[in-house]
């Protein structure tokens, strides 16, 4: 089993030697001429972080980072890109989704655990719900990743399922109230939670609890999407390709993914057309298409997944965060980042196109 370490310098292996370079996008191509487009930003890992030294308060610098973060999805849509990246100007968001680890110590234990509820406390301050009641302009759709709870029974997932009786917009909730999903520009969403299981078929143990997940995803996309051909985003906590490999019982247990519920969700998604599924948690970027296997090297088919880098956290200065696009035909990715803890920032010289299969 690798790792979070090692799957971050494994992708970064892979990009080098199988010349892992998205090809760089001609303005006016593709979306321009494709009717209805959801236009998002995609965060993660913001890791709201308590003082330790005065658990009872905010790590200031967290709070910081933060804060900038968010002044830069206020203010990038309206702005021009750069010519490279397909110039204009970038469009107004939809929304913002969050891939989880809203705050840092939910997983943590007594004492840790009451940290947890002022970091979630000042999450919800901060980012608002519905665009406008905090200081994110935008309405912020997020799910809980490891940080968040693990086991689905901490304070930042009951405020999640509170947050969802008053999310606007929404198609569909699960009838434990985490998992929801909602319509933007034609797309369908679905918020999955820190992964995507509890398939009937795996009966052992898993080490993060998926909370029904899986289930809610087949009956939502039967009901909602069915056979319109509607495009299709998914947004989970974890990565899925190095858990896409049967492992014995003994080491499954220490999976962050379950590999028979990432089979069952692969299987899942066959009868649609899923534009993307998007994930945080290993602190790295990559952008692949995924066939069910543990392969993220470059192929034709295959579902876009997305991986997006810390956006927030308070332990370095390096964040980044995706602006995607989704139309018909065509999934389209830009990356914007910083080097100094978001006191400036500039897009990343390479855009991200994937056509969507039919």
């Amino acid at each position: 089993m690798n790792t979070r370490r090692e799957f971050i310098h494994g992708a970064a292996l892979s990009a080098a030697s199988f010349g892992l370079l998205p090809r760089l996008a001609a303005a006016g191509t593709g979306l321009a001429h494709d009717g209805e487009i959801a236009s998002f930003f995609v965060v993660a890992d913001t890791h709201y972080c308590a003082d330790e030294k005065q658990p009872d308060r905010m790590l200031p610098h967290s709070l910081a980072v933060n804060r900038r973060l968010i002044d830069w999805l206020n203010r990038l849509p309206g702005t021009a890109l750069p010519a490279a990246l397909g110039g204009g100007t970038l469009p107004v968001p939809q929304g913002v989704l969050h891939a989880g680890d809203l705050v840092e110590n939910g997983d943590k234990g007594p004492p840790k655990l009451a940290m947890a509820d002022i970091e979630m406390k000042a999450f919800t301050e901060d980012w608002g719900l519905n665009g406008g009641d905090g200081l994110l302009k935008w309405p912020v759709r997020e799910v809980h990743g490891n940080h968040d709870g693990p086991r689905g029974d901490t304070t930042v997932i009951a405020e999640i399922k509170a947050r969802n009786t008053r999310r606007k917009g929404l198609a569909k909730v699960s009838s434990n109230g985490l998992h929801y999903s909602w319509d933007w520009a034609g797309v369908h969403f679905v918020a999955l939670g820190i992964a995507a299981g509890d398939a009937p078929s795996v009966t052992r143990k898993r080490r993060y609890a998926p909370l029904g997940s899986l289930p809610f995803l087949i009956d939502d996309l039967k009901e909602q999407v069915g056979d319109s051909g509607r495009p299709v985003v998914l947004l989970h906590h974890v990565d899925v390709a190095r858990y896409s490999q049967a492992v014995p019982d003994d080491k499954a247990i220490h999976q962050e993914w379950d590999h028979g519920d990432v089979a069952a969700y692969h299987e899942a998604l066959k009868p649609y057309r899923v534009a993307a599924s998007i994930c945080g948690h290993t602190h790295a970027r990559n952008l692949f298409r995924w066939d069910g296997t543990p392969d993220t090297r470059p192929k034709e088919r295959g579902i876009p997944f997305l991986n997006t880098d810390n956006a927030g956290h308070f332990g370095g200065p390096s964040q980044a965060f995706l602006h995607v696009e989704v139309s018909k035909r065509l999934l389209r990715v830009r990356e914007f980042s910083t080097k100094d803890a978001w006191q400036s920032g500039d897009w990343t010289s390479q855009v991200w196109d994937f056509a969507l299969e039919a």
